[in-house]
């Protein structure tokens, strides 16, 4: 990958947090609630049901915060130096993206924080939940000892872009809160549950499909002037190593389909390559898929 090292950054989209005092999910449970009671299920948030309308027609609204955004985080050089930067750049791309797809879309910002933290309207969370998007506030959180996680405990290979990827999956939430498209909070390998978190991993490959065109619509200049085979590797290994067969098999030796939410390391991989390979959040719809 390689970043557009003149490039201004816009870092006031992502903030960071003090450390929470409690490790508790209140409001919001709906969304988060799957998440803390499994302890180890990542990447979660979101809901679903038809992609008819999925290009018009979103209500305005806003998004806050009363933190401090990241500091020193300028250029595309200081992303290519810096992980909290190259985070930052992650964010600009992939809402200058849905801010190019996406009639009335309205940004939101993401939260770093250690350890814990009290959000805008999902309660107080641990760094165990993973990375999360709160639809209450519109704003998403992150422990960037997360990725390290990833590779140490369920063997995904790291690199930058399966940080993006993540990224990229809980702005596909985002997508889904902001069109309404909201399922069940069931379990199951054919669950709303399931079908929600992979059209966010398909969302993710349409931005990953167009992160080399899509220009900011302030400078018209484009953060990321190449990704490779190995990025998409990258992207690919982050996504199958939180498939709920490989975490359930780390957790306990067994797979239970009955059980999942998210889906499998397979299905996670497959609908982020039909999401890369078309580019449209058209070919998205997980919800009148057959086949997931």
């Amino acid at each position: 990958m390689k970043f557009n090292r003149n490039a201004r950054l816009d870092s006031s989209e992502v903030r960071t947090r003090g450390r929470g005092k409690a490790a508790s999910v209140g409001g919001g449970a709906g969304i988060l609630g799957v998440v803390v009671l499994l302890a180890v299920q990542f990447l979660g948030g979101g809901g679903g049901t038809d992609l008819a309308e999925v290009l018009s027609g979103l209500d305005g609204r806003q998004t806050g915060g009363e933190v401090a955004s990241v500091e020193g985080c300028d250029t595309g050089a200081d992303a290519a130096e810096r992980q909290d930067c190259r985070i930052v750049a992650f964010v600009n791309s992939i809402q200058d993206h849905w801010g190019s797809t996406v009639n009335g879309y309205e940004p939101a910002f993401t939260n770093f924080f250690t350890g814990s933290v009290t959000t805008g309207g999902c309660g107080t969370a641990s760094s165990a939940v993973g990375p999360f998007y709160c639809p209450a506030d519109s704003q998403i959180y992150i422990d960037l000892g997360f990725f390290q996680t990833l590779e140490d405990r369920f063997g995904a290979s790291g690199g930058d872009f399966a940080e993006a990827y993540v990224l990229a999956h809980e702005y596909g939430h985002h997508i889904q809160n902001l069109l309404g498209i909201r399922g069940d909070r069931d379990e199951g390998a054919e669950s709303d549950a399931v079908r929600q978190e992979l059209q966010a991993d398909c969302f993710a490959g349409t931005w990953a499909n167009s992160a080399t065109t899509t220009p900011d619509p302030t400078t018209g200049e484009i953060l990321i002037l190449e990704l490779t085979q190995r990025d998409i590797d990258e992207a690919l290994s982050a996504a199958a190593a939180v498939g709920d067969d490989r975490i359930q098999e780390a957790a306990t030796g067994q797979v239970d389909p009955h059980t999942w939410t998210h889906g499998s390391a397979e299905q996670r991989q497959r609908w982020f390559l039909t999401g890369y390979e078309s580019g449209d959040p058209n070919d998205c719809d997980t919800f009148a898929a057959t086949d997931l």
